[in-house]
């Protein structure tokens, strides 16, 4: 074979497959290849994206908040755990007193041991109980008032006995309860708190009626107390409608927290 005549496989001859064999000569003419242009998203021509660094700097500093919310949120979770624990196998109390500042008598830290969407409820209910004590510390003061005016020493010593009574116990009974309840989630707790608040608020609403039925109610400063007074002394009467206003926003506001409460019960159980 003569390989003279062999075709060169690199050449870049065009072959005409009808020409029936013939092979034209090479030819000159090249078809130039496209020019390279930038293509963007949605074949538009010189298209950018920008990515604004503000953005990417905002996520990152929400992220590491996020971060130190949650680091916190477990340390103090991992806290009131070893408080717990350190009290059920001691049986010795770590709860310091440090509430009322001047003369510590309790101990109250809604800040660091209640959970933060359960704080503004806590202080609703922290609210209700000093709203009940200072109900029933002004019920003794109109009450004076009205023994002095000829009222009788009988109404003064059941005041005493209501605000002897009334302020531990509310603290004991159905306020501490929900402060454990709070901090704890137990169903226990919020089932003392539901039973003694109940009675709680039946106590604000007879406290404001004031009906007769004890040395003729005047040992309540209650609108029908209210009323039997201001007749013979007005001075008497505007104290114990003082107090009355007083009984009537208590029980307002204890049952707001009751139907708050009972709301946050059912969303977590």
């Amino acid at each position: 074979m003569n390989r003279h005549h062999d075709p060169n496989p690199f050449d870049e001859e065009e072959v005409n497959p009808f020409s029936n064999g013939r092979v034209p000569p090479a030819s000159n003419s090249r078809i130039p290849p496209p020019a390279a242009r930038p293509i963007g998203f949605g074949q538009k021509y010189d298209a950018t994206v920008d990515i604004p660094l503000d953005t990417m700097n905002d996520s990152k500093d929400k992220a590491k908040e996020l971060a130190a919310w949650e680091a916190d949120l477990k340390r103090r979770e991992r806290d009131i755990k070893r408080r717990e624990d350190a009290v059920s196998q001691a049986g010795i109390p770590l709860d310091d007193k440090n509430w009322p500042p001047f003369f510590p008598i309790i101990h109250h830290d809604i800040a660091n041991e209640i959970p933060i969407h359960a704080q503004r409820m806590q202080y609703l209910a922290f609210a209700s109980w000093l709203g009940i004590v200072l109900c029933l510390v002004f019920n003794v003061i109109a009450v004076t008032v009205c023994w002095i005016r000829g009222g009788g020493v009988k109404i003064f010593f059941l005041a005493i006995i209501y605000v002897l009574l009334g302020c531990p116990l509310s603290y004991v009974l159905w306020y501490r309860p929900l402060y454990r309840a709070m901090r704890t989630d137990s169903a226990v707790n919020f089932g003392w708190f539901f039973l003694f608040y109940l009675l709680h608020v039946g106590f604000c609403i007879v406290a404001a009626i004031a009906p007769p039925i004890v040395f003729h109610g005047k040992s309540l400063t209650g609108f029908l107390a209210a009323i039997d007074v201001l007749n013979d002394h007005v001075l008497v009467g505007i104290f114990y409608l003082i107090g009355f206003g007083l009984f009537c926003l208590e029980a307002l506001l204890s049952l707001w927290v009751l139907q708050k409460v009972y709301r946050f019960f059912r969303g977590n159980k």
